[in-house]
């Protein structure tokens, strides 16, 4: 055994070694019992199948007023297998228009012998995971090994956020300085299972670290100018909840959002930027660092404005319901750009950009050192 392949199992020893750390410390993070907010005693979601319906509430028009009167076979819970009457709603956030053979799910109250039921929803769970495990097939077979390797590291990005960002946040930790943990680690896992542990990988992460930062801060001298903060988002009734009886920072809240959603942008950026650089060096290995940074930055300037419209739309298209109401009720110009909900949007869509904009020099900063480490020629 030579000295390189002794390296190497020395490599894949410390690898495993802190994935086990990694792995107990997120276990031990995740032990934590809950202040109960709501008293649920005796109330589950189970599902079941429509088998009958007793009674309907269409109309004429085909609009639903009323309740539903139906029979439903409970699949899960204490009740399943029983078939049970209950009613679905005609509303739009609660209830099911149930036909026979609809998978739903029952709100279920038991209390001794009495069993109270109604119809929560249509029961999308397959759904859900079926779409989900369609784009993971499409995303490995399109890409390859690559693609593979991509749903690995959005795997690994939702656990990150549902099993250390939610927990760490809830336990009192700053929602910002956790979500600038959980980029950079997401950012150096994603980038390692694409490209490897490389100065490509090395240089992508500074690069990504750098854009989102970059967008926190933007979004916080925002905040300071404009006078918008977490305090004033649409659900903070709810939030201050969280905040009496947990001690959650929930002002922090809106900033490190705003870095989670910046984070895939600011990394497609990065890598493609940290990609050329490296091709670059490799196709021309007497290229000067000065040479290096203008051809980084020739394709930064290039990605910019896709990127940045990918963004703005994005947040655009969340608020776009909104914006429809502000027209139809043709609300003065400086009552809309005085409002919170415009503010916030404004803010999360310009800061953002700005991370992309500034992570193109950053990264092609961080290339040109990495790549080159001779003086500028």
């Amino acid at each position: 055994m030579n000295e390189k392949q002794i390296l190497q199992i020395k490599k894949r020893f410390f690898l495993a070694a802190v994935v086990l750390l990694g792995i107990l410390a997120v276990w031990k993070l995740n032990d934590i019992s809950k202040t109960q907010l709501v008293n649920r005693t005796g109330q589950t979601f189970e599902t079941g199948v429509v088998v009958r319906i007793l009674e309907d509430n269409i109309q004429e028009d085909g609009t639903r007023v009323g309740q539903q009167t139906v029979v439903v076979r409970m699949t899960s819970g204490v009740k399943k297998g029983q078939e049970l009457t209950t009613t679905s709603s005609a509303g739009y956030l609660f209830g099911a228009a149930c036909r026979v053979g609809m998978r739903v799910v029952i709100l279920q109250s038991v209390a001794g012998d009495s069993v109270i039921t109604s119809v929560y929803s249509m029961d999308r769970k397959e759904v859900m995971i079926g779409f989900a495990l369609l784009y993971l097939a499409a995303l490995c077979i399109v890409g390859g090994r690559k693609g593979v390797r991509g749903a690995l590291g959005l795997v690994f990005t939702f656990g990150a956020i549902i099993y250390v960002y939610l927990p760490a946040v809830y336990l009192g930790c700053s929602p910002f300085w956790t979500s600038v943990w959980i980029c950079a680690i997401t950012a150096l896992v994603t980038m390692y299972l694409i490209g490897g542990a490389t100065k490509k990988t090395l240089c992508a992460t500074l690069g990504t670290l750098a854009g989102v930062i970059i967008a926190g801060v933007t979004a916080a001298i925002f905040s300071e100018f404009s006078g918008i903060t977490g305090w004033n988002v649409s659900d903070i009734e709810s939030l201050l909840t969280l905040y009496e009886t947990n001690g959650i920072k929930v002002g922090g809240l809106l900033f490190s959002g705003l870095l989670i959603s910046a984070l895939g942008a600011v990394m497609d950026v990065a890598m493609s930027i940290s990609s050329s650089m490296k091709e670059l060096c490799d196709q021309n290995p007497d290229i000067t660092r000065r040479e290096l940074m203008k051809a980084g930055m020739r394709v930064g300037r290039d990605m910019m404005g896709t990127d940045s419209n990918t963004l703005i739309l994005a947040f655009a298209g969340s608020s776009v319901s909104m914006l429809l109401m502000d027209y139809a009720y043709n609300l003065p110009f400086l009552q809309i750009i005085n409002s919170n909900n415009i503010g916030i949007a404004v803010m999360q869509g310009l800061s953002g950009s700005f991370g992309i904009v500034l992570s193109v020099p950053a990264t092609v900063m961080s290339g040109a050192f990495i790549y080159k480490r001779q003086g500028v020629h």
